[in-house]
């Protein structure tokens, strides 16, 4: 039987479909800030991921919505900025969030290249390889649009500040050696529509330049010359050791299991995110629960982000994914649909533990969860995810960027790769 966190995870994403992102929005910043408090559901550092009380669940009107903002928490800004922040939204289309940050992300890769310069001709080819600019660069898009955002909250111009910048840049070689190392422990042979780097030539040429790309990241880092900020991204590298540890791992508990895997993607893709975020507050703004609504909106994206990714797996095919389908439950990790489907089809339990290592074990796993309803739970729960995302991101001064980030959820949720 399914046990107690199982009961409410089922409860809260079915009542999720009725409210959706846009509704969200609107009756979000409809209210004062002061409304907002911290939803105590939520996974990542220092919360266990509990779900919400059966009370919270039998809201009346936009369910999940409404038991986002019950409680009331401290304005995390002067009264004279929260009436700024009582402003609705118009009927405007927010605009969209790649083109609101193309002026700052147009030399990116170019940034990115000077910073990994080397003499040697080798080293310098395949440290390029990924950063061609054919990347989604949804990491530093998300950074710059936190910084812009987080620079008009605090009374500054939106114009980002050369830290910032390079906060950006960062996040984006942080992800891509992460990428490389991942190839090379997964054996992929297809990363953004082409070749790894581990295939084309060798696994000891690609963990050396994974390596290369982070000291390179190090370097940028200790360049912006804030202690606090290093501290942050450097607990990045770290969350995402542990999360890759995490994930040759799996837990016997249901329970337990579901945890485990909500903290391993937490560590292994939100926190770059929300620590990146975070880190641009800290620079133009000393208030610990600013940088907090950065640290959260990075990660309740981040998590919605991977989620979504997950569900791509089993409804996504190669061409459009840029790698193989199915590719997780090859590499034995039981994702969100697989850990949603064996509740209806106890089959699965067996497999997991054993990471589908038996003949027929994928194909039959992926049956199962296609006869399930486990993709469409996992995408319930990432929108859950994206409804306090938006949460988050609406106790800031109203901007076009701040907009831009909550647009970011629907379009988190609707991507087909």
């Amino acid at each position: 039987m399914a046990g107690p966190w199982w009961r409410h995870c089922r409860r809260w994403t079915a009542n999720c479909a009725t409210a959706s992102l846009f509704e969200t929005s609107r009756y979000t910043n409809g209210r004062s800030a002061s409304s907002l408090g911290r939803a105590s559901w939520s996974c990542g550092p220092g919360n266990e991921a509990q779900p919400p009380s059966a009370t919270q669940t039998r809201s009346k009107t936009l369910n999940l919505t409404l038991s986002l903002i019950r409680h009331k928490s401290r304005l995390p800004f002067p009264s004279r900025q929260s009436r700024c922040c009582r402003t609705t939204h118009s009927d405007a289309k927010p605009k969209d969030p790649f083109a609101l940050a193309q002026k700052d992300l147009t030399s990116l890769y170019d940034d990115i290249k000077k910073e990994l310069f080397v003499s040697k001709e080798e080293l310098k080819f395949l440290c390029d390889y990924y950063f061609d600019g054919k990347g989604k660069a949804i990491r530093p898009m998300i950074v710059v649009l936190m910084a812009r955002a987080m620079n008009i909250h605090s009374n500054r111009a939106g114009d980002l500040l050369p830290g910032q910048r390079a906060i950006a840049m960062i996040s984006e070689m942080i992800h891509t050696a992460s990428l490389v190392h991942d190839d090379v422990i997964d054996g992929s042979d297809k990363r953004r529509g082409k070749r790894t780097i581990n295939v084309m030539w060798g696994e000891r040429k690609a963990i050396l330049v994974g390596d290369f790309i982070l000291s390179a990241a190090s370097m940028a880092l200790a360049r912006i010359g804030n202690i606090t900020v290093v501290k942050v991204l450097s607990q990045v590298i770290e969350d995402l050791v542990r999360g890759e540890f995490m994930q040759l791992g799996s837990k016997e508990n249901e329970d337990e299991r579901f945890k485990h895997y909500l903290e391993k993607t937490f560590k292994k893709t939100a926190s770059l995110i929300a620590n990146s975020c975070k880190a641009v507050s800290i620079l133009v703004n000393a208030d610990p629960e600013v940088h907090e609504i950065a640290f959260q909106y990075g990660r309740n994206v981040g998590i919605a982000f991977q989620l979504v990714d997950d569900v791509l797996d089993f409804t996504s095919g190669a061409s459009q994914l840029g790698k193989p389908s199915a590719a997780d439950l090859k590499l034995g990790l039981a994702t969100g649909p697989v850990l949603f489907a064996c509740q209806q089809f106890p089959e699965l339990h067996a497999m997991i533990m054993r990471r589908f290592s038996s003949k027929g074990d994928v194909d039959r796993a992926w049956q199962y969860v296609l006869q399930s309803d486990g993709v469409q739970q996992t995408s319930f729960l990432a929108q859950r995810y994206c409804q306090e995302a938006i949460r988050q991101i609406s106790m800031l001064r109203p901007s076009a960027e701040r907009d831009a980030l909550i647009r970011l959820t629907e379009m988190v949720l609707t991507r087909d790769k």
